[in-house]
């Protein structure tokens, strides 16, 4: 994740969520750990990249790897393609792209996800139409993008509202942190416990990770 005084090249931002107003008043309203925490946080809210391959490839490049790491191999394939298109990873090729920090298997996703966009198998245009789950079974299929990768898209990219990114160890975390005291959390008691969120998982989900960095997230 990058502050939002740092978007890290990743494109464009998306406006504030048109639902985060509403989501608010009714979380404090439903959940008392919400109600204590949302006004700590005051107009920060959640900020999307509005360019999907870019947010996608940012997404792998920062899989199983430090937050330094990771900025630094993506400012190197930023200054290997300003624009960060499909057309011009594939054209820079497998070589250079790994030689900007990336291991052969990312640098094979890497391409992998951009042919992907090439050549239009991905249906990027009906995204806005499909569920949650339906944007998920599609993305999984690119090499490099798990279940976790798909939800982070659906929250940062499609600003989902509902989103609950039970491998997301933040999320984790969070509700260990405010719900139980710092207890060990299950996926059920996770489940448990956003059942009182639903239908704005994703915002619950964005508070709770401010909880553990107070810096807005992208």
């Amino acid at each position: 994740m990058v502050t939002a005084k740092d978007n890290g090249g990743a494109g464009p931002v998306t406006a504030v969520p048109p639902y985060w107003e509403q989501a608010k008043i009714e979380l404090m309203k439903r959940d008392r750990i919400m109600k204590k925490l949302i006004p700590q946080f005051g107009d920060l809210c959640l900020v999307g990249h509005s360019d999907p391959f870019t947010t996608l490839a940012r997404s792998v490049v920062g899989q199983q790897v430090t937050a330094k790491v990771a900025e630094a191999a993506w400012a190197k394939l930023l200054l290997l393609s300003p624009k960060c298109t499909p057309a011009q990873i594939i054209k820079a090729g497998a070589e250079q792209v790994a030689a900007c920090g990336l291991s052969k298997r990312k640098t094979e996703y890497i391409l992998d996800l951009a042919d992907h966009f090439k050549n239009k198998r991905v249906h990027t245009a009906q995204w806005d139409q499909m569920d949650d789950e339906a944007v998920i079974a599609e993305l999984t299929q690119i090499r490099g993008i798990g279940r976790w990768t798909a939800e982070m898209f659906l929250i940062f990219n499609l600003l989902r509202p509902n989103v609950l990114p039970l491998d997301d160890p933040g999320l984790i975390q969070g509700i260990s942190q405010n719900y139980f005291s710092g207890e060990p959390v299950s996926r059920s008691d996770a489940r448990e416990v956003s059942a009182n969120w639903e239908p704005w998982r994703t915002v619950a989900t964005w508070y709770l990770w401010r909880s553990l960095d107070p810096l807005a997230v992208e």
